[in-house]
């Protein structure tokens, strides 16, 4: 039995449509929910831990349904991507009230409040109030309100958003550890290289709808049919031009005069910057500035929509 269910799940804000008839099964372990901003992430998250009532379809976890059913709720840890904390508690009265709220004694409270607080590393900080808190640490907060409980399912929704790379680092490192103790998981975030360090099984959504599931490898093919748009800022763009205007992997070659720069689309990035340092050294050419002006999800999204 897969650990969460759902059946033509969907669900609207007026005219808005903000899920459309997902069907899926999660089972333990990490999964990612990978997207761009709006696409559907957090209305999903928040319908399978029964935050909001589906108009149409259903959600169960372990076979039972979610909505109204507080019996569920003790095994459930939740991140959300917006703050959503009382700013004049400190973070230590901030876990331990949350905690009561689950039923363990004053003890208990304070015992597990103090566990989380030093995975996070905020025990040195717990009795700051959370409005002194600098946004790497209220994201911390966050995650040490899922794990408090010692719940078995963890719903994180962006939860790297925020943090510093090592920050970043040991959070993914957190969520690895979970997941060997038999946790199941769902991440959701609009950066690829995110969701890899952490898993091989990801759901694609774009405008409410599922776009794709599966291996890392199956997701990382259909990205990278995605031709990629590469501005150069250099000396000498013509130059630069000639030199890969005739390789198979360059699709089209445009310049910018009014900013000196060339604009190369390529359907094979990593080839191209494989072949770029060495070009770039036999003739010469000094460079200014690399950028990759549509090298984000949702142009990757569109384009294979259009597809």
């Amino acid at each position: 039995m897969p650990i969460i269910e759902t059946k033509n799940l969907s669900k609207w804000y007026g005219n808005v449509l903000g899920l459309s008839d997902v069907t899926l099964q999660i089972e333990s372990g990490i999964t990612g929910l990978l997207g761009p901003n709006g696409a559907g992430k957090s209305t999903f998250l928040r319908l399978i831990t029964g935050q909001l009532k589906p108009n149409i379809g259903t959600v169960k976890i372990k076979g039972k349904k979610v909505r109204n059913n507080y019996s569920l709720f003790s095994i459930i840890g939740f991140c959300p991507e917006q703050d959503c904390f009382y700013d004049e508690l400190t973070g230590w009265q901030f876990l331990t009230n949350l905690l009561k709220l689950h039923n363990f004694s004053n003890d208990e409270a304070e015992r597990k409040a103090q566990e989380a607080l030093e995975i996070v590393e905020l025990s040195d900080d717990k009795n700051r109030v959370i409005r002194s808190y600098s946004k790497g640490m209220r994201q911390r907060l966050k995650f040490a309100q899922v794990i408090a409980h010692d719940p078995e399912i963890m719903i994180l929704d962006e939860p790297l958003n925020g943090l510093d790379p090592l920050g970043r680092r040991k959070i993914i490192r957190l969520i690895k550890t979970y997941q060997r103790e038999g946790k199941t998981i769902i991440v959701s975030s609009h950066v690829l290289p995110e969701i890899e360090a952490m898993t091989k099984k990801i759901i694609l959504i774009h405008q409410g709808k599922i776009f794709a599931q599966g291996n890392i490898h199956y997701i990382r093919d259909l990205i990278d049919t995605h031709p990629h748009i590469i501005s150069i800022k250099c000396s000498h763009p013509r130059e630069l031009a000639s030199k890969f205007i005739h390789e198979n992997y360059v699709l089209k070659v445009h310049f910018a005069i009014a900013s000196n720069s060339l604009l190369v689309e390529t359907n094979n990035r990593d080839k191209f910057f494989s072949q770029l340092p060495s070009v770039l050294i036999e003739n010469n050419i000094k460079v200014d500035e690399i950028t990759s002006p549509d090298d984000n999800l949702q142009a990757v999204f569109d384009y294979l929509i259009g597809k």
